[in-house]
């Protein structure tokens, strides 16, 4: 019986290991497939922001890392765009803290004159059918950004309508909005700030995981 337990013992610690390989094996191959379907997905969500009539320059090899506070936790990409060498838009990715189930992920451009170009939601837990309006794909609520800038941090005009504010929120819903207007009404005003600092950083993504 001895033997028999140690044959089984070395026969299972083989499967372990081979097992073990082909897991290695199998994420090292699918890695890279990986890393360009999401750069893929970044740049289709880039373009939508910053179209490609404001840039003839690779939007996502020209990439800095920041950290400020008003964007949220940690450090956060912004993206530039230029044309003939000349500065157009930038992209940066902001952190709303304060959704209704918890951080929103959000990726907001801006022109040179600080006005907003877009505004898209790249990741969040908001309940269906309600919060989740902030995503494109289900409602153009977060359009409405477009064109727009803050003037100052006093302006009143940056938030929902509940609160006074010039932005429509979702019925049964407002903290979602609130936190999204929030959060892009501090990075422009961010972005007013550091407009030249930003732009001017050297490209420092590579090798970083998202």
């Amino acid at each position: 019986m001895g033997k028999s337990m140690r044959h089984n013992g070395m026969v299972l610690a083989l499967f372990a290991i081979v097992a073990t390989l082909l897991i290695v094996a199998t994420a090292q191959f699918t890695e890279e497939p990986i890393k360009r379907q999401q750069e893929q997905e970044l740049l289709q969500v880039l373009n939508q922001l910053i179209p490609p009539e404001l840039h003839d320059n690779d939007l996502y090899q020209s990439c800095s890392l920041v950290d400020h506070a008003e964007l949220g936790p940690g450090s956060h990409r912004i993206y530039r765009a230029s044309l003939n060498q000349q500065a157009t838009a930038l992209a940066v990715e902001v952190t709303a803290p304060n959704g209704y189930s918890g951080a929103i992920e959000l990726l907001v451009a801006f022109t040179v004159a600080g006005e907003v170009s877009g505004v898209r939601t790249l990741r969040h837990q908001e309940t269906p059918g309600l919060g989740d309006k902030i995503e494109i794909r289900k409602d153009d609520w977060i359009t409405s950004f477009n064109g727009l800038t803050v003037q100052g941090a006093d302006d009143n005009r940056w938030a929902v309508t509940r609160d006074g504010g010039m932005f429509d929120q979702f019925t049964g819903a407002t903290i979602t909005p609130r936190a999204v207007v929030q959060a892009v009404k501090r990075a422009n005003l961010l972005f007013q700030q550091q407009q030249q600092q930003w732009f001017a950083a050297p490209n420092n993504c590579t090798g970083v995981s998202s």
